[in-house]
């Protein structure tokens, strides 16, 4: 199938997303007087929670109506729209995202956007409309000039007594357990005079935690690691000690200014791909992603990235991973017959598993595709040496942490970041916990600069480059590598060097 025109782009991937789509009821509004919307208001006041997020749309659909647009946007800011049922949390970020776009509101068109996230109802035109706007607002955010993050109780000061906040049971302990193992080999090879004191989340609340940090007299406090605990901090105003998060929210902004947040991102990595298969010259992509909410939420990741580049999403498949990896790769390359047809697909962005990843290029060779360049996360790289099963993955291209891929990264082990604590690790770790030891030295570094902000811009890491944004959140940028010959090599930056890729 070609889909090829830009009108389409809003729909190619979310169509995957969403399934199926439903008409919007009539609105409620439409039975109510204009004159009526400061009624309505005044009764919200008065109402259960579902009910006064239902009535404080209505008066915002009326107040609009009557073009009395910021007091339309006070009383849609006002409403909770996870109290509102399917069809009317579309109508509010329908209403929402356009009274913010048209006050210069970008952050209040991310909130209303984050319904994208979920996999709502909605008509084709809806989804659209609501992925222009994100798009608006994440580039208006992009051309603002960034605050300058601060602690301002921290500057200054070293760094020496630090509470850690993981758990010890539950889904996330071993996890936890594999970033915790790390932070205590690497502060006790630095051998530096700072109280690491950890505290199992698992046993207590929130408001628990910093409490037993205060006993504890700690500085900072490092943690959680559960993303909806994350997201619970950073709709606070403040947090009671500084905090460093090892996850990330799902709010469009950090709102606590003490709040800074730390982890593997597979959303970074997807960004990063999209950066750099567009800096490569490519424009038309075709995306196979896993058909659950990881992919769901990577892929939308690469989408709006690449889009927002100019560039154009013609396939976007969402595979079962225990069906035949064949299934997948005929609608990603348009296969007729036996062959692919590729005249408006240049690049393929795969997000896999090692064991799916290595049948795709085999398959993409079958149907007559085997130039076709394939730019992927680190998850399809197990983190170590096995060039016979990893020779299926010659020539595609994957982003990596520097401890994983140091030939790639860094010109060798000894040149890594922090590499004492690196052989330590990689001695007695199992590969699938290395990546989450890395990020438990990097947490420990981050940790004890928080009294110096402008030295985590820039930080040379075990997980990457960290940067820190003017909100709080650490991004990293990565290393790439090709595998060749089963092996991960150096993929040199274009326009410096001649790139053999």
């Amino acid at each position: 199938m070609k889909q090829s025109i830009r009108g389409l782009l809003a729909t190619a991937f979310m169509a995957l997303l969403i399934t199926g789509c439903a008409m919007q009821p009539p609105s409620v509004v439409d039975r109510v007087p204009d004159q009526d919307a400061n009624r309505l208001l005044n009764q919200a006041e008065q109402q259960a929670p579902e009910q006064a997020a239902k009535t404080r749309l209505e008066a915002a659909n009326i107040l609009a109506r009557q073009g009395q647009r910021e007091s339309a946007f006070d009383a849609a800011d006002a409403v909770n729209e996870s109290m509102l049922s399917e069809s009317d949390r579309v109508r509010w970020a329908m209403l929402f995202s356009e009274l913010a776009r048209g006050l210069d509101n970008p952050r209040a068109v991310l909130r209303a956007t984050q319904v994208l996230d979920d996999e709502l109802p909605m008509q084709a035109n809806q989804q659209k409309t609501l992925a222009e706007r994100q798009q608006w607002a994440r580039q208006a955010l992009d051309q603002t000039p960034p605050a300058t993050a601060s602690i301002p109780e921290l500057e200054g000061v070293d760094i020496r007594r630090i509470a850690v906040a993981l758990p010890e049971s539950g889904p996330l302990s071993s996890v936890a357990n594999a970033i915790a193992t790390a932070m205590r080999r690497h502060h006790g090879l630095k051998g530096d005079n700072v109280q690491l004191n950890f505290i199992d989340t698992s046993q207590y609340s929130l408001d628990e935690v910093y409490q037993r940090a205060a006993q504890m007299n700690a500085q900072i406090l490092i943690g959680p690691i559960d993303k909806e605990q994350v997201t619970q901090l950073e709709q606070r105003n403040s947090v009671p000690l500084p905090t460093l998060a090892l996850n990330y929210g799902n709010s469009a902004s950090n709102q606590a200014p003490q709040l800074l947040q730390y982890g593997l991102s597979a959303e970074d990595e997807a960004r990063q791909a999209a950066r750099r298969a567009f800096q490569d010259g490519h424009r038309q992509m075709s995306i196979m992603v896993p058909d659950n909410a990881w992919g769901r939420r990577v892929g939308e990741a690469f989408w709006n990235e690449w889009q927002g580049q100019g560039g154009e999403i013609t396939n976007a498949v969402r595979y079962d991973p225990s069906s035949a990896v064949a299934n997948a790769v005929k609608t990603a390359l348009n296969v007729s017959g036996d062959r692919a047809r590729l005249s408006n697909i240049d690049a393929l962005f795969l997000l896999a598993l090692p064991e799916y990843a290595r049948q795709v290029p085999p398959t993409m060779d079958y149907y007559y595709a085997p130039n076709l360049p394939i730019y992927a996360t680190s998850h399809l790289h197990e983190g170590r040496l096995q060039a016979r099963l990893d020779k299926d993955l010659n020539g595609v291209m994957f982003i990596d942490i520097p401890w994983q891929i140091p030939d790639a990264a860094v010109g060798g082990e000894e040149a890594l970041p922090f590499y004492s604590s690196y052989t330590e690790l990689r001695n007695g770790s199992d590969a699938s916990m290395f990546r989450l030891m890395a990020m438990g030295v990097d947490a420990y570094e981050l940790g004890i600069r928080l009294s110096d902000l402008s030295a985590l811009d820039g930080m040379n890491g075990s997980t990457g480059i960290l940067r820190l944004s003017a909100d709080g959140r650490v991004y990293r940028e990565l290393p790439w590598a090709k595998f060749q010959n089963g092996v991960p090599s150096p993929i040199l930056i274009p326009g410096l060097l001649n790139d053999d890729q």
